[in-house]
């Protein structure tokens, strides 16, 4: 199992030695120039309630139209930038606050986010949104947790239940439900196709200049 981010010591700065580098580029001059705000768009939910599929369908959709968008994926991510983290619910805390700053630094630079992390914490969600700021918007990917065991489209809720992985979220460990979101996707309850004009019109409506 990959060790948590809990025993890396603590090692202090001094305030002064540290210059965040300040480009002539701003982030509104980039906005201005690709026609769109930036920002990112926080897609958390069961494993199996359709995020990286919706969120794949609406940066194609949204690249077509020119939009500049990119998405963060919790896969990708843990096969690089944070590999060495484990599933506990420190680990996934950092996890998302490592992934906020990448987001924040996307954001920065005029990109759309499409984040779609399964995050499954308030706490976790709560560090996100301070560290990303303005036009963070928590998009709940909502279905109920027999359609995700039944979709099981990595097999993970199958190895779950027979003890293969540990602390996995709506089987070893719970998902707290968000208490105050900007836009929810009822995966359950409607098509994929159905779903994604629904993220596409939100999206739109949120980042016009």
């Amino acid at each position: 199992m990959k060790s948590s981010v809990c025993n890396i010591p603590n090692i202090e700065t001094k305030e002064s030695n540290i210059h965040p580098h300040q480009g002539f580029i701003t982030r509104d001059k980039r906005n201005q120039e690709l026609g769109h705000q930036s920002g990112v768009v926080w897609l958390t939910g069961l494993s199996g309630s359709g995020k990286s599929t919706i969120a794949n369908q609406v940066e194609r959709m949204l690249f077509q139209q020119g939009y500049t968008v990119s998405i963060l994926d919790g896969d990708t991510l843990r096969s690089g930038l944070n590999q060495d983290l484990d599933f506990t619910k420190e680990a996934r805390a950092e996890n998302l606050r490592r992934t906020g700053e990448v987001a924040s630094l996307f954001s920065k630079t005029g990109h759309i986010v499409l984040a779609s992390f399964i995050s499954p914490h308030h706490k976790g969600r709560e560090i996100v949104r301070d560290i990303i700021g303005d036009n963070f918007h928590l998009v709940h990917i909502d279905a109920n947790l027999d359609d995700c065991i039944t979709r099981d489209p990595k097999g993970l809720y199958k190895k779950a239940m027979f003890g293969g992985i540990e602390n996995f979220t709506g089987v070893g460990q719970d998902y707290e439900k968000p208490d105050s979101v900007d836009l929810i996707v009822n995966t359950s309850d409607n098509s994929i196709a159905e779903c994604t004009m629904q993220l596409v019109t939100f999206v739109k409506s949120q980042f016009a200049l």
